[in-house]
């Protein structure tokens, strides 16, 4: 129908300063978009206004200005920091003769750039879908001048109307295929949850270093960079933390200011993640000025996908660029870890980190002490394989008292997997 820009072309960015709105840090922000993007910057174009206009969203002289520009230095797209609608986007086309893209079209492109794995190009692509098919007005333009002659009446709308309805028919076809990748997850999750096995999920601003942690925590080699949205496909890794026993660590995708909507839904399978962790680990980029704002971003879009109940550990990341800065945890007024500083890519703090994970994962420790007779001596192999015995005397007939230690999760694990531990239990507490 048209032809997308590609990686590697020459922009004109324009934005525009409401008074509502932290725009000197939105704008800067965009140009780091752009340039994740492959997108040359020829030249910036501001202006400002109390609300955004029907026909370009600009007003109408600033569109003239921008039109002149395009001409000027030969730009071959124009991006806009602002969601427009197609009317204003068609309408802009117009006027400049040049593709014009808003903020929500360059997050999806960049996504599409950054999609490995088959699940994250199908939730990619049906974002691009349906971002689209209100748009597709404006790939067939072309045909409005054929209107009106004999024998040619409406072929515009005939096309249209087939292309809306191939369109509809993949988002449905997508809609099928990530219905199936959800119910394998909540599968995944089903048997992690009857194993009493924790998720800890990594949440945050994109380029927070979601995926450097990830990847020192979990020794994977999970692609991580200095740029935004790296990480687009959920990872999932298991670790071992002290009193705990092991917990799933996911990786997920980072957040951003004005996350387009098409994109949460369609990243649903991958942010259940997120809504169905133990503890979310909030990611900050502290040597960041913008932080606080990230932070509310973030805490943003958890509310809008039912996330922000969930317990969360402030993770302080990057404190190697910040000045006599050292790794450290913050508690509140209960002694409860609520933040810990590290550095995630130097190893900073990191010890620090799993104490604070301990402490607020840590629901109940097991004491107990058993008498296994001598043919359960596999089973006290497995409690010394989990470090559970803290003591231990062999009888005179040959049987062992253990004195064991081990968090609930594993022991409730272990009484699953053991039924010979279960009904000794029993047998003990009777006697």
């Amino acid at each position: 129908m048209f032809e997308r820009y590609k990686g590697g072309e020459s922009a004109l960015l324009v934005h525009v300063f409401f008074p509502k709105e932290s725009d000197i840090e939105d704008l800067k922000e965009f140009e780091i978009l752009v340039s994740s993007a492959q997108i040359d910057i020829l030249d910036i174009v501001t202006t400002s206004r109390k609300l955004p206009q029907a026909k370009y969203f600009i007003g109408e002289g600033k569109a003239i200005e921008i039109a002149q520009k395009v001409k000027e230095l030969d730009a071959s797209v124009i991006l806009v920091n602002h969601t427009l609608t197609p009317t204003q986007e068609r309408n802009l086309e117009k006027l400049c003769e040049c593709r014009v893209i808003d903020r929500t079209g360059l997050i999806l492109d960049i996504f599409a750039q950054r999609a490995r794995t088959h699940e994250g190009k199908l939730q990619v692509e049906l974002a691009q879908l349906q971002y689209l098919s209100t748009r597709l007005v404006r790939g067939w333009t072309h045909l409005e001048r054929q209107k009106g002659g004999i024998g040619l009446r409406g072929p515009g709308e005939t096309q249209l109307e087939t292309d809306r309805r191939l369109i509809r028919h993949r988002i449905q076809l997508i809609l099928s295929k990530l219905a199936k990748v959800e119910k394998q997850r909540n599968q995944n999750r089903q048997s992690r949850n009857k194993a009493d096995i924790p998720t800890i999920s990594l949440v945050g601003y994109t380029n927070a270093g979601k995926s450097t942690l990830f990847n020192t925590l979990t020794h994977a080699d999970v692609y991580a960079a200095d740029q935004l949205f790296a990480t687009l496909d959920p990872t999932l890794r298991r670790i071992v933390v002290d009193d705990v026993g092991e917990v799933v660590l996911a990786d997920t995708v980072g957040f951003i200011r004005h996350l387009p909507h098409d994109l949460i839904a369609a990243f649903k399978a991958t942010l259940l993640e997120t809504q169905e962790a133990a503890l979310l680990l909030h990611i900050v980029d502290a040597a960041d000025p913008n932080f606080l704002d990230n932070m509310q971003a973030v805490d943003e879009v958890l509310l809008e996908i039912d996330a922000d109940e969930i317990p969360t550990l402030l993770v302080m990341n990057k404190i190697d660029l910040i000045e006599d800065k050292q790794p450290s945890i913050d508690r509140d007024s209960n002694g409860v870890p609520i933040r810990v500083w590290i550095s995630a890519e130097n190893g900073l703090g990191l010890d620090l980190l799993f104490t604070a994970l301990t402490e607020r994962l840590a629901r109940q420790i097991q004491v107990c002490q058993l008498n296994l007779p001598i043919h359960l001596a596999k089973l006290r192999s497995r409690l010394y394989q989990l470090n559970a015995v803290e003591h231990e005397v062999i009888n005179s007939d040959g049987s062992f008292h253990l004195d064991v230690r081990m968090p609930a999760i594993e022991w409730n694990r272990l009484c699953k997997q053991e039924p010979d531990l279960l009904y000794l239990i029993n047998t003990q507490n009777n006697n």
